[in-house]
């Protein structure tokens, strides 16, 4: 039987493979829920959330809710028990692979792409940024610092202020070269 800490270094190998250059983020809170991975794309933001063969979908209708308004493709990857019934736990814009163990390797299926989440919001992508990624976006666009306002003050600015495309962007590169030795 799979579980969650098996899946996950290969499911990862498996991601860059597949997508090529990528930045994966573990455990990462939104809303109400934590996504399990959050893989970065050049251009786009995934969220991921993993369902082993040991798991079960009792939370997954509210992780639903959070990862729609947060990323732009939302992935399930599933133990292979829960493939046959897994399309009808999440949306169809939800892509799903589905992960079996064969002689000590790991082999994913892919059985539906992800489509747009039509739910997203750059507010809510927006959020996932630390306060100084924040004050990089004002820095980048020449904005005034508000050093002395909420987090979320700041956050509204930046949105009333940079164009939705290119601040999309600037959030994608951000994510991708976020640096965590600074916590070091």
């Amino acid at each position: 039987m799979l579980h969650d800490a098996d899946i996950r270094d290969n499911l990862c190998l498996y991601l860059e493979e597949q997508y090529g250059e990528v930045r994966f983020f573990e455990e990462l809170t939104m809303g109400k829920s934590r996504a399990d991975i959050v893989m970065v794309t050049r251009d786009a933001i995934y969220g991921i959330e993993i369902k082993s063969d040991a798991d079960t979908y009792s939370r997954l209708k509210r992780q639903v809710r959070d990862y729609n308004k947060y990323f732009d493709y939302n992935l399930l990857v599933i133990g292979s028990t829960h493939a046959i019934h897994a399309e009808e736990h999440v949306p169809k814009h939800w892509g799903i692979i589905s992960v079996e163990l064969i002689k000590d390797r790991m082999d994913f299926y892919p059985i539906r792409e992800a489509d747009v989440s039509p739910k997203t919001t750059l507010k809510n992508q927006l959020s996932l940024l630390w306060r100084r990624e924040l004050t990089q976006i004002q820095q980048i666009n020449n904005l005034h610092k508000y050093a002395g306002k909420s987090r979320a003050y700041v956050q509204e600015y930046i949105l009333n202020t940079v164009e939705p495309e290119l601040l999309k962007r600037q959030i994608i590169d951000i994510l991708f070269e976020r640096d965590y030795t600074i916590f070091d």
